[in-house]
């Protein structure tokens, strides 16, 4: 039954469930959910997977068996994370943001799933594209609509299609140096300092 009509049913108290999903959200046996994480309405978590402490995941999120999500993450609606990708703690993955999982997909044949590696802190903008491969460094900035078909460095601002260098950024997310080449003596804003995070 659902906690006062609302659609969401609570998992009681203990020994890891202490999570609420949506009635329409499917968490299949065997998927690992740390506490006080919430899944919204239409949301697929596979067996196997692994969800951390405190994650949201939004409407229709999709998480593949295999796939682990660290603490702290939140997932806006309409984005599938799929096997091969692993995200750590407070990652913010934008609405509609894709993540690729092989080079050369085929309906027919053999899968070649290739690692992706989204780090803590890093943050994708809505409707950006990962390709697989790459590593998106701590702390991170992925523009909306980007392309990203190389690695992000820790701080590193990438915009366009194929997402090129732009910047870098504090951990609360503004910019810090629009200098592409290099990053600034101080990875610190002046709003907060760096420890925002």
């Amino acid at each position: 039954p659902d906690a006062g009509g609302t659609g969401w049913r609570p998992r009681p108290r203990g020994a890891a469930m202490s999570w609420t999903a949506h009635e329409s959200a499917i968490v299949e046996e065997g998927a690992l959910i740390g506490d006080e994480s919430r899944i919204w309405h239409h949301s697929h978590v596979r067996s196997g997977a692994t969800i951390g402490v405190g994650t949201s995941l939004g409407k229709n999120v999709y998480i593949d068996a295999g796939v682990n999500i660290g603490d702290r993450v939140k997932i806006q609606n309409n984005v599938s994370v799929y096997h091969g990708v692993s995200v750590a703690d407070d990652v913010f993955l934008g609405p509609s943001c894709v993540f690729t999982n092989d080079r050369y997909p085929r309906a027919m044949g053999t899968w070649d799933v290739v690692a992706t590696k989204v780090a803590q802190g890093a943050s994708v903008g809505a409707n950006a594209t990962i390709v697989c491969g790459v590593t998106l460094g701590e702390w991170c900035a992925i523009g909306a609509g980007a392309v990203v078909t190389h690695d992000v460095l820790p701080h590193q601002l990438v915009l366009g299609n194929p997402a090129r260098p732009a910047g870098w950024v504090c951990k609360c997310g503004r910019v810090v140096s629009r200098d592409a080449a290099r990053p600034p003596a101080s990875l610190e804003c002046s709003d907060c300092g760096g420890v925002s995070a």
